[in-house]
């Protein structure tokens, strides 16, 4: 699609959560296109597998047209180049969120001049929600059903049970 607004919104979702959900939906009201790319992070010990991750959030999202989902290692910036992305999503929950993403932002600004990134509040009734709670409260048994996709809370089950 020429001269259409592709952008991405990258990150580990280990597990996606309905908080990533509403920012993924809320990002196509400004985009044509959502690239959502999950991480691939060496120094992180996830719970599920990167192929795992992708299929949850093709779960989770369905098959909305302008939205894909994809892997990637390396720099942001140079994977942005691949798709032809011309804006980063990034979600801040709270303002101790900002100053490490503030400084992502400016790297990767000096890195690709022309790749803008827009920081985006949750929805009220997801601001409390993060991967690594989710993680936390469905080790130890508890409820996440209203958290994530329901595919993603019978996965975290069958995750924690297989430990």
């Amino acid at each position: 699609m020429p001269n259409s607004r592709i952008a991405i919104y990258a990150g580990s979702f280990d597990p996606i959560t309905r908080g990533h959900e509403d920012l993924i939906q809320r990002s196509l009201e400004f985009v044509d296109r959502i690239v959502v790319a999950v991480a691939i992070n060496s120094a992180k010990q996830p719970l599920f597998t990167v192929d795992e991750r992708v299929a949850l959030i093709r779960a989770a999202v369905g098959e909305q047209p302008g939205i894909e989902v994809r892997s990637f290692g390396g720099l942001l910036v140079d994977f942005a180049r691949t798709v032809g992305a011309s804006l980063l999503i990034r979600g801040l929950r709270a303002v101790s969120d900002f100053e490490y993403e503030y400084q992502m932002a400016l790297m990767n600004r000096h890195l690709s001049p022309k790749l803008e990134t827009i920081f985006m509040v949750p929805s009220l009734d997801t601001t409390y929600i993060s991967a690594s709670l989710v993680r936390e409260v469905a080790r130890f048994g508890g409820n996440v059903d209203d958290l994530v996709h329901a595919t993603v809370a019978d996965a975290l089950r069958a995750k924690i049970q297989s430990q």
